[in-house]
């Protein structure tokens, strides 16, 4: 299927690893330039850039840190000075700390709601003006937004947040720009291994419909095809990638 995007420019925040480094190549392939942001590992997203620029496309990487709240608007600000204006805006950059409900303190609390709702409300604020009319805007949430999760309780509810901050934004960016999310299960990427390492080995097999955990490709797959024009009628919905684990 042609996604139509050949000729987009597309922002992956978070694309140094995981599905937004994923994400990044099927973009690429599809004909998009990506500029790439990262919190840590400039190493992880410079690779990231290469691989677009293999592929024949224009590539930026630029840093930007959820958690440094007074920042995020100035660095978003940054990024479409170096891109222009914008035709996809896709937010995977997120953090877990798989912590038993009992100890999970102030500051961790805190620490987690910064980098998964407070700091993308921010970026993806500044950013929705240099959004062009047509574009899209896609959250990377989590099955953990819909079901809880008492070994991170923190990062469920921040999810659960982000998937109500994409549907406010779809009812405010209407009708120039969409905005959806995908909300994915445990998905074997770096921050995916501490959830399933603090499973039980079985976990998959009693679980999941699917009885596999989704690969970060495959996701990232799912989150081009939802931010794709192919999409147009879509906004403020939900898609769901999790093996079967979580049925509504």
């Amino acid at each position: 299927m042609d996604l139509e995007l050949t000729g987009k420019t597309a922002l992956v925040i978070g694309g140094s690893s995981g599905i937004g480094a994923d994400l990044a190549e099927v973009f690429a392939t599809e004909g998009c330039d990506v500029a790439v942001t990262y919190r840590e590992s400039v190493a992880g997203a410079e690779q990231v850039a290469t691989r677009v620029r293999e592929l024949g496309r224009r590539s930026w990487v630029m840093p930007l840190d959820l958690a440094r709240r007074t920042e995020v608007t100035d660095a978003t600000r940054r990024t479409v000075d170096e891109t222009g204006l914008l035709d996809l805006v896709v937010l995977c950059a997120g953090k877990n700390i798989v912590t038993p409900f009992a100890d999970v303190t102030a500051a961790e609390w805190g620490e987690l709601v910064e980098v998964n709702l407070t700091g993308p409300f921010l970026a993806l604020q500044a950013l929705a003006p240099a959004i062009r009319p047509g574009g899209s805007i896609t959250t990377v949430a989590s099955i953990a937004a819909h079901t809880g999760a008492p070994h991170h309780p923190h990062y469920a509810a921040a999810k659960a947040g982000l998937v109500n901050l994409t549907r406010s934004m779809a009812r405010e960016l209407a009708p120039a720009v969409r905005v959806n999310c995908v909300a994915p299960g445990i998905t074997i990427t770096p921050m995916g291994r501490d959830t399933i390492d603090a499973l039980a080995p079985d976990y998959a097999q009693r679980n999941l419909l699917l009885q596999a955990y989704a690969t970060s490709r495959r996701v990232a797959q799912a989150v081009a095809f939802v931010a794709s024009p192919v999409n147009e009628f879509m906004t403020g919905t939900v898609v769901d990638v999790n093996s079967g684990r979580f049925l509504r």
